[in-house]
Protein backbone atom coordinates (compact mmCIF):
# COMPACT_ATOMS: atom_id res chain seq x y z
CA UNK A 1 0.00 0.00 0.00
CA UNK A 2 1.28 3.45 -0.89
CA UNK A 3 1.95 5.84 2.00
CA UNK A 4 -0.35 8.73 2.61
CA UNK A 5 0.23 11.79 0.45
CA UNK A 6 -0.37 15.41 1.41
CA UNK A 7 -2.53 17.36 -1.06
CA UNK A 8 -1.75 21.08 -1.26
CA UNK A 9 -2.79 23.79 -3.70
CA UNK A 10 -2.46 27.56 -3.74
CA UNK A 11 -5.91 27.64 -5.42
CA UNK A 12 -7.52 26.94 -2.05
CA UNK A 13 -6.89 28.65 1.30
CA UNK A 14 -4.01 27.66 3.51
CA UNK A 15 -5.17 25.76 6.59
CA UNK A 16 -5.98 27.95 9.60
CA UNK A 17 -4.52 25.35 11.97
CA UNK A 18 -2.21 22.33 12.20
CA UNK A 19 -3.75 20.25 9.40
CA UNK A 20 -3.50 19.74 5.64
CA UNK A 21 -5.98 20.68 2.92
CA UNK A 22 -6.34 16.98 2.15
CA UNK A 23 -4.68 13.61 2.48
CA UNK A 24 -4.65 10.96 -0.21
CA UNK A 25 -4.54 7.44 1.21
CA UNK A 26 -4.86 4.57 -1.22
CA UNK A 27 -7.78 5.32 -3.54
CA UNK A 28 -9.33 7.89 -1.22
CA UNK A 29 -8.89 11.63 -0.77
CA UNK A 30 -9.94 12.99 2.62
CA UNK A 31 -10.53 16.75 2.35
CA UNK A 32 -10.40 18.86 5.48
CA UNK A 33 -13.27 21.19 6.14
CA UNK A 34 -13.25 24.30 4.02
CA UNK A 35 -14.60 27.69 4.99
CA UNK A 36 -15.26 30.69 2.76
CA UNK A 37 -11.72 32.08 2.61
CA UNK A 38 -10.97 33.47 -0.85
CA UNK A 39 -7.47 32.15 -1.63
CA UNK A 40 -6.76 35.08 -3.98
CA UNK A 41 -6.78 37.54 -1.08
CA UNK A 42 -6.54 35.08 1.86
CA UNK A 43 -9.59 36.52 3.58
CA UNK A 44 -13.33 36.04 3.81
CA UNK A 45 -14.95 38.52 1.45
CA UNK A 46 -18.54 37.30 1.87
CA UNK A 47 -18.86 36.82 5.64
CA UNK A 48 -22.50 36.58 6.66
CA UNK A 49 -23.88 35.83 3.17
CA UNK A 50 -24.75 32.14 3.41
CA UNK A 51 -25.21 31.70 -0.33
CA UNK A 52 -21.85 33.26 -1.24
CA UNK A 53 -20.08 31.50 1.64
CA UNK A 54 -21.40 28.13 0.51
CA UNK A 55 -20.34 28.74 -3.08
CA UNK A 56 -16.79 29.73 -2.00
CA UNK A 57 -16.54 26.69 0.27
CA UNK A 58 -17.51 24.35 -2.56
CA UNK A 59 -15.16 26.11 -4.96
CA UNK A 60 -12.33 25.64 -2.44
CA UNK A 61 -13.15 21.94 -2.07
CA UNK A 62 -13.19 21.52 -5.87
CA UNK A 63 -9.69 23.03 -6.10
CA UNK A 64 -8.34 20.73 -3.40
CA UNK A 65 -9.89 17.72 -5.13
CA UNK A 66 -8.41 18.82 -8.45
CA UNK A 67 -4.95 19.08 -6.86
CA UNK A 68 -5.37 15.48 -5.73
CA UNK A 69 -6.41 14.25 -9.17
CA UNK A 70 -10.11 14.02 -8.34
CA UNK A 71 -13.25 15.78 -9.53
CA UNK A 72 -16.65 16.54 -8.04
CA UNK A 73 -18.08 13.31 -9.48
CA UNK A 74 -15.58 11.37 -7.35
CA UNK A 75 -16.98 12.69 -4.03
CA UNK A 76 -18.68 9.91 -2.09
CA UNK A 77 -19.43 11.65 1.24
CA UNK A 78 -19.76 15.21 2.52
CA UNK A 79 -20.45 16.70 5.91
CA UNK A 80 -21.97 20.17 6.17
CA UNK A 81 -21.61 22.16 9.37
CA UNK A 82 -24.04 25.09 9.81
CA UNK A 83 -24.24 27.59 12.63
CA UNK A 84 -27.97 27.91 11.93
CA UNK A 85 -30.07 25.15 10.39
CA UNK A 86 -32.54 27.76 9.15
CA UNK A 87 -29.96 28.32 6.38
CA UNK A 88 -30.35 24.71 5.25
CA UNK A 89 -32.56 25.43 2.22
CA UNK A 90 -30.19 28.08 0.83
CA UNK A 91 -27.16 25.84 1.35
CA UNK A 92 -29.03 22.91 -0.18
CA UNK A 93 -29.79 24.94 -3.33
CA UNK A 94 -26.15 25.98 -3.86
CA UNK A 95 -25.00 22.45 -3.00
CA UNK A 96 -27.43 20.80 -5.43
CA UNK A 97 -26.33 23.15 -8.23
CA UNK A 98 -22.71 22.28 -7.48
CA UNK A 99 -23.27 18.53 -7.25
CA UNK A 100 -25.46 18.54 -10.35
CA UNK A 101 -24.56 14.93 -11.09
CA UNK A 102 -26.56 11.76 -11.55
CA UNK A 103 -25.49 10.23 -8.26
CA UNK A 104 -24.74 12.89 -5.63
CA UNK A 105 -22.65 11.88 -2.62
CA UNK A 106 -23.88 10.65 0.73
CA UNK A 107 -24.17 13.53 3.18
CA UNK A 108 -24.65 14.59 6.77
CA UNK A 109 -25.63 18.08 7.89
CA UNK A 110 -25.33 19.26 11.47
CA UNK A 111 -25.82 22.50 13.36
CA UNK A 112 -22.84 23.65 15.42
CA UNK A 113 -22.53 26.48 17.93
CA UNK A 114 -19.76 28.26 16.01
CA UNK A 115 -17.19 27.86 13.24
CA UNK A 116 -13.71 29.31 12.65
CA UNK A 117 -13.50 33.01 11.80
CA UNK A 118 -17.22 33.50 12.40
CA UNK A 119 -18.34 31.82 9.16
CA UNK A 120 -21.80 30.33 8.75
CA UNK A 121 -20.85 27.11 6.92
CA UNK A 122 -18.02 24.58 6.66
CA UNK A 123 -17.97 21.49 4.45
CA UNK A 124 -15.59 18.54 4.26
CA UNK A 125 -15.63 15.58 1.91
CA UNK A 126 -14.21 12.20 0.96
CA UNK A 127 -13.56 11.25 -2.66
CA UNK A 128 -12.89 7.84 -4.16
CA UNK A 129 -10.55 7.50 -7.12
CA UNK A 130 -11.40 4.45 -9.19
Amino acid sequence: MAPKQVIKTSNAPDPVGPYNQAIKAGDFIYCSGQIAIDPAVNEITCLGDIEKETFQVLKNLAEVLKAGGAKIDDVIKTTIYLTDLSNFQIVNKVYSDFFNIENPPARACVEVSSLPKGVLVEIDCIAFLD
